[in-house]
């Protein structure tokens, strides 16, 4: 019985410490697994996701270079389409225009912006916009050399008369420095309404609803017509 009892306690403890020897070569294992680990890991760190260092400034990535347009949407800023491009863009929507008018109307807005700082990119989409791309369909005609509805404050409300092209688009454009500037004009001035301006009230396109027109959506129409301009 004895020996029974011996042989039994034996066993046990036999496989008591090769449980225990299992445990340990486990736990070894592991062990040498997390120390190489450490040891290999700068190899498989990504680049740009290195820890930051003390002191040390991280500078951001640059930006990745977009050909989508960008146009300003700031009055008071340089205007960037040249008359090519203006005038195929005012085609696109009335295909009746006459090319050559066209070209002589356009070069006079980038003179006259260019000579009061406007920009001109905004001054040309706000004639589009206000003349029907110059099919005059409103109380506004196309014989008053009115492109931009100065004085037509209603339906039925003719607005002002200018002399020439030249002096309805200086009014224009002046209008605009009006509510977009503080300084003085550079050119005679044309605009009988300027004196009435609240100056310097007016920063971007968006501004002009609610002052230039009553449209809510004033500005909102500007901006995409000024896209439509800078799209290839």
């Amino acid at each position: 019985m004895n020996s029974f009892l011996g042989k039994r306690r034996e066993k046990e403890r036999i496989s008591s410490n090769i449980v225990r020897l299992i445990n340990a070569r486990y736990m070894l294992h592991r062990i040498h697994f997390i120390i190489l680990l450490l040891i290999l890991s700068p190899l498989f760190t990504h680049p740009g996701n290195e820890p930051e260092e003390k002191g040390k400034t991280i500078r951001p990535a640059d930006p990745v270079p977009s050909n989508k347009p960008n146009p300003s949407i700031f009055i008071m800023d340089k205007g960037e389409k040249p008359v090519p491009r203006m005038i195929h863009f005012m085609l696109q929507f009335n295909q009746s225009l006459d090319t050559a008018y066209l070209s002589k109307l356009l070069r006079t807005y980038i003179s006259e912006c260019k000579m009061e700082g406007v920009n001109h990119d905004i001054a040309v989409c706000q004639m589009c916009l206000e003349t029907g791309f110059l099919r005059f369909n409103g109380s506004v005609s196309k014989f008053q050399n009115n492109f931009c509805g100065l004085g037509a404050t209603d339906a039925y409300s003719a607005g002002d008369w200018f002399g020439s092209m030249e002096e309805g688009v200086r009014a224009h454009i002046q209008h605009l420095k009006a509510y977009a500037s503080t300084d003085p004009l550079q050119t005679e001035p044309v605009d009988k309404r300027f004196r009435h301006v609240h100056r310097g009230t007016v920063f971007t396109l968006y501004d002009l609803t609610g002052r230039w027109a009553t449209d809510p959506k004033y500005g909102e129409k500007l901006e995409l017509l000024l896209r439509k301009l800078y799209e290839k």
